[in-house]
């Protein structure tokens, strides 16, 4: 005869996943380091690697839905775990690409001798913020807006309307991806050249990253809504995914200012 549970906390199962992401990402870490050196079959183990990891992620994250969407271990103390491990993951985040902005910063209000004293570096050519980063930007900012109106929807248990929302927060964030590669396409430098090139490209491709990753998170909250998993008590995967694309609409203001404007201008 089984005991009833008499405490709100979830006592996990033993799992092969994180032994099995382990080896993945060791593999995933020598095999680039034989393919960046050239070596024979880096390669192959590179991609099983990348592989392993992927469905790894893929199994653990189905066991996880399983666990608070079908067997009800998620109770409301279960959720403050992931709802508090998220905050300082964003917060980590957030000084992750600020490094990348302070150094384009830096380098256009005291440009050194090597660039010639000047900021843009003399023979660099520079893409006009009043362009596609000034197109590019509202059209984030308004996701980020179809992503609360999602949120609202679901609290108030309106569920089309929250799939509705989360579509148009998908489509804007697509339209973003796509004149973000355009504009990688006519840039007239590239990561190569100076100061200039290189903070460019890390910071908006760092940016333009989280923003294909927070795409993903969202297509599949916007799946779990469709099929029913998420109501107005239990939906911390989704808040999880807006509070991570309020953090890429906040950020993408760092590069518009710090990269495009007063490097343009």
């Amino acid at each position: 005869m089984i005991e009833s549970q008499r405490h709100s906390y979830h006592l996990v199962d033993p799992s092969p996943w994180p032994i099995s992401g382990s080896l993945g990402a060791l593999a995933t870490t020598v095999g680039g380091v034989m393919y960046m050196h050239s070596f024979q079959g880096g390669a192959t183990l590179l991609s099983l690697g990348l592989i392993f990891i992927l469905y790894t992620m893929f199994v653990w994250w189905r066991d996880v839905l399983r666990e608070s969407t079908l067997e009800g271990h998620h109770t409301k103390v279960v959720q403050l775990g992931p709802r508090y491990g998220s905050i300082p993951f964003i917060v980590s985040e957030v000084m992750f690409l600020f490094a990348f902005f302070r150094a384009s910063s830096h380098s256009s209000l005291a440009p050194t001798v090597e660039i010639g004293g000047i900021w843009p570096p003399k023979g660099i050519g520079v893409l006009d913020p009043r362009e596609i980063p000034f197109l590019n930007t509202p059209i984030l900012l308004s996701s980020g807006a179809a992503v609360t109106w999602a949120h609202h929807a679901i609290l108030a248990g309106k569920e089309k309307r929250a799939v509705y929302a989360l579509v148009a927060t998908v489509s804007l964030a697509l339209v973003f991806t796509g004149f973000q590669g355009m504009e990688y396409y006519q840039a007239p430098f590239t990561i190569s050249d100076s100061i200039y090139g290189s903070t460019f490209f890390l910071a908006t491709g760092f940016h333009g990253f989280h923003v294909i990753i927070g795409t993903l998170f969202l297509i599949i909250c916007g799946i779990r809504q469709y099929l029913g998993h998420l109501t107005k008590e239990h939906h911390v995967g989704f808040e999880a995914a807006a509070w991570y694309w309020h953090f890429v609409d906040v950020v993408r203001l760092f590069p518009f200012v710090s990269i495009y404007w007063w490097g343009g201008i």
